[in-house]
């Protein structure tokens, strides 16, 4: 298989998504993707058990895509060997009527991974600078001061918003949250195969919605939207990465991969020593079991 480098996905400046392949060819089987897979699941359960132990650090994987990016199934199949209690996925649906009386960073604040776990987020803080700018109206649900309108809405109120969102982020960095964010480059084409999926597989049709249609023909205005998010908000404290997605298979192993070799420079991550005392009397413990 062709190696794969996370600093060929990190971005690192303004970008052009047309850019970025949606698909890969790494020269490689179904089954060699997925034992590649199995190696760094495994590996990154251990080194999750080991963060654990160490309690200094809280892991905050954030995953971002157009519908049907394989966001769901990536989570399912890349954290599938890691202790329940180490790893928490919070879905992001509209916000409810309690989360639109506070701040639209809110509800992402309060779910920030414990020192020692993982929290997945399926559709992100990233929401407020990308579906709200498709859909402006969106924002007079926040009850904004002086925004009573779209036309309200000023000229720099996205670009105040990333800057917010930068100092979210620098700010939970500054205080232990390792922060990891993926965007899952899926093309058109392919989108429009996993939505007919839906329809004529009965077991799929379930996902399918009508509503995805009407997002699909925002595309462009989406595409354009991410360009300026992921640009602006592409930090060396926070870094995104912009992951092929046409390709499931290969979509979770590269994310995998970049997760396991971006945690391995946190070089003090490490089970904690026992205290001496307690290990000099650990004779005396085991005695008092087997007695």
């Amino acid at each position: 298989m062709k190696s794969i480098k996370p600093k060929d996905f990190k971005v690192s400046g303004k970008i052009k998504l047309p850019d970025f392949p949606t698909l890969l060819d790494v020269k490689a089987s179904d089954d060699e993707k997925e034992d590649k897979l199995d190696d760094i699941r495994e590996k990154l359960s251990d080194l999750q058990d080991t963060m654990y132990a160490h309690n200094r650090y809280g892991v905050l994987i954030c995953l971002q895509g157009m519908d049907t990016s394989g966001k769901d199934s990536l989570i399912r199949e890349v954290f599938k060997e890691f202790n329940s209690r180490g790893v928490v996925v919070h879905s992001f649906k509209t916000p409810n009527s309690t989360e639109l009386e506070h701040d639209y960073l809110w509800r992402h604040y309060i779910a920030l991974p414990e020192k020692g776990k993982f929290a997945i987020f399926n559709q992100t803080h990233y929401e407020n600078v990308l579906v709200t700018r498709v859909h402006p109206d969106y924002i007079l649900n926040e009850n904004l001061p002086h925004i009573n309108s779209v036309e309200d809405i000023p000229e720099n109120f996205w670009k105040k918003r990333m800057k917010q969102i930068n100092h979210f982020e620098e700010h939970i960095v500054e205080n232990g949250t390792i922060v990891l964010k993926f965007y899952l480059h899926l093309s058109k084409e392919e989108q429009a195969r996993r939505l007919l999926r839906r329809l004529e597989e009965e077991k799929h049709n379930w996902k399918f919605s009508p509503g995805d249609l009407k997002e699909r023909e925002h595309w462009e205005e989406y595409m354009k939207y991410y360009e300026e998010a992921i640009s602006k908000t592409s930090k060396k404290e926070a870094p995104w990465f912009i992951v092929p997605a046409d390709d499931k298979d290969m979509a979770r192993f590269i994310v995998a991969k970049i997760i396991w070799e971006e945690l391995q420079k946190y070089h003090d991550i490490k089970v904690p020593e026992l205290d001496p005392k307690i290990k000099d009397d650990f004779e005396v413990y085991k005695k008092e079991l087997l007695g």
